[in-house]
């Protein structure tokens, strides 16, 4: 089987990639959006909505245009942003396995546990208000967004309508 990018040392990648995209970094942006999640409804986050955090919050255009709060309306949003959320689908594929990496290093660290057939915070959940020293800006704005997928999610009535709004099939 050919090796491709993605089969490559983390030491062999270049440093803003090996930074931005670390399966540390990445478990800690699922497990914060699962966190909140879990927080506002007490229920496990679909596994294939956790696909959705690292393509809406690394993506800074799309971390930007998300709404301040989490009670926005959903489908206003995705009108209002439809030119950004055509991207998506591509990005959620290209992410996947950034995204299957960062689930699987916060299962095995604990971060968090499979419930019911979903995500919930595990035996060592990410205190969501921990922010390490010394952060920049970005980090910072990326772990907010993070948890307002979280808190935004658990508002909305089934998975089926985010995956939908954001062009994909449940």
């Amino acid at each position: 089987m050919p090796k491709t990018h993605w089969d490559l040392a983390w030491a062999d990648r270049p440093t803003e990639e090996a930074r931005n995209l670390n399966p540390a970094f990445c478990a800690e942006l699922i497990a914060r959006t699962v966190g909140e999640f879990h927080k506002s409804r007490q229920l496990s986050l679909s596994i294939a909505i956790a696909f959705l955090v690292l393509p809406l919050t690394l993506h800074k255009a799309t971390r930007d245009a998300l709404p301040g709060r989490a009670n926005a309306a959903f489908a206003a949003w995705i009108a209002e942003n439809s030119s950004l959320l055509a991207e998506i689908p591509l990005r959620v594929n290209v992410l996947r396995p950034i995204s299957r990496e960062a689930l699987l290093f916060a299962i095995r660290h604990r971060l968090l546990a499979i419930y019911e057939g979903g995500l919930v915070p595990g035996t060592k959940p990410v205190r969501l208000a921990f922010k390490p020293i010394p952060s920049t800006d970005d980090v910072t704005e990326t772990r907010a967004a993070a948890g307002l997928l979280g808190r935004w999610f658990a508002a909305q009535a089934t998975n089926g309508a985010v995956m939908q709004g954001v062009g994909l099939s449940p």
